[in-house]
């Protein structure tokens, strides 16, 4: 598999998703209608960990914007009928220690189960979205791939904290995190509807990974709860919406591809979005319109601004009785090539795993296939418990 849209420096040591700007190489996005953008600065997390000693290898391949399931349609990666995400390959097969994605829509978490790497999307805001290319600001979260909770841990403290750029991060200078809080006790529930939509092969990994919990002592509890479904209904909306009004602004005018057949600005508009995007992210931005336009705006948008807070409120009393959920993260324990066309209903089926924590901004975690999503600042619960199935299994 070709990991990168730009290889950089051989000798490096890390990738970085084509949404994380890097001084000087090519970041599109995925997306043809970036081609050839380079810009004239790093994402701070780029520039924290050079900083450390860390240096990019190349910029990985992602799909357009970051809306698919796992990266399969980006405008510059080869097409495979297994599907898989190059960062998550680039550290599974040793090529890089570890890897920057951002999360979207759930497609990094995707990619690292496929590819049985490590990767966490951190609590909103305390990592900076500064240098990333921005698709659903309110949501997106630079995270880390990694083979193991301990690398994981090692990459997200040098790049958490406090960044006067962003206007989103989190006051706090530093995040100082735990691989090793005891596993004995902690309170761990499993979400009974995410269990039936998987196939045979995910319910199997997932009930192995939960008698590993239990051998090590936690307390492992099966739920019902309809919170994720909510969660991601209101998460497709906000996220397209906010996806619609972040790229009105590749116009071939100010930004991005210009077509070279117009005879009108209108047209040199419409060419240059036609030529410029996927199939999938015009249907994200005709969804977005729709849901932001005066009749939609009340029922659509706005509702699910409320809703937000009510899954927020929900997910808080859940986390007083428990230390964390854990739950599948995909449906099928492979995905096969498919239409593009086929894309907006896939990973809105898809991203009912994932949604909630991008709705509402709470940390997730991969290991071994499975997601663990725990409270704000709940990174450390997360890591350990991963760490001490990693850990037993060495």
């Amino acid at each position: 598999m070709k990991y990168y849209m730009e290889e950089i420096n051989k000798n490096g040591n890390i990738a970085v998703d084509d949404t994380i700007l890097v001084k000087g190489a090519v970041s599109a996005a995925g997306s043809y209608m970036l081609d050839g953008f380079k810009p004239l600065f790093s994402a701070e997390a780029v520039t924290r960990l050079e900083e450390k000693g860390y240096s990019v290898k190349g910029k990985t391949h992602v799909g357009e914007f970051g809306l698919d399931l796992v990266g399969e349609f980006s405008y510059y990666a080869e097409k495979t009928e297994k599907l898989y995400g190059a960062a998550a390959e680039a550290v599974k097969d040793g090529d890089v220690v570890a890897a920057l994605g951002v999360d979207v829509n759930g497609t990094t978490r995707r990619a690292a189960a496929l590819s049985g790497v490590d990767f966490l999307k951190p609590t909103y805001g305390t990592v900076s979205r500064y240098g990333i290319i921005s698709t659903a600001a309110s949501g997106e979260q630079l995270g880390v791939y990694a083979k193991d909770a301990d690398k994981i841990k090692e990459i997200a403290e040098i790049i958490s904290g406090h960044d006067e750029k962003d206007g989103t991060s989190l006051p706090e200078k530093t995040y100082a995190y735990s691989i090793n809080e005891s596993i004995s006790g902690k309170r761990v529930c499993v979400i009974k509807e995410l269990i039936d939509k998987c196939d045979e092969g995910v319910k199997a990994n997932t009930k192995a990974y939960i008698e590993k919990l239990k051998a090590l002592g936690a307390q492992v509890e099966e739920i019902s709860s309809d919170l994720f479904k909510t969660a991601n209904t209101a998460w497709q909306i906000l996220m397209s919406a906010e996806t619609c009004n972040n790229v009105s602004r590749y116009d071939g005018v100010k930004y991005g591809h210009r077509s070279e057949t117009y005879k009108n600005i209108d047209e040199l508009y419409v060419n240059s979005r036609s030529e410029g995007f996927n199939f999938l992210t015009k249907a994200v931005i005709l969804y977005g319109s729709d849901v932001l336009s005066k009749n939609r705006y009340n029922d659509c948008y706005d509702k699910s601004l409320r809703v937000r807070r009510v899954v927020y409120d929900e997910f808080k009393k859940l986390m007083e009785k428990y230390d964390c959920v854990l739950t599948p993260v995909l449906s099928k324990a492979e995905y096969e090539a498919y239409d593009i066309y086929e894309a907006f209903g896939k990973v809105f089926e898809e991203s009912e795993f994932t949604s909630i924590a991008n709705l509402i901004g709470v940390p997730a975690l991969i290991s071994d296939g499975v997601q663990f999503i725990g409270n704000h600042f709940g990174e450390s619960t997360l890591l350990s418990i991963a760490h001490s199935v990693e850990k037993e299994g060495k």
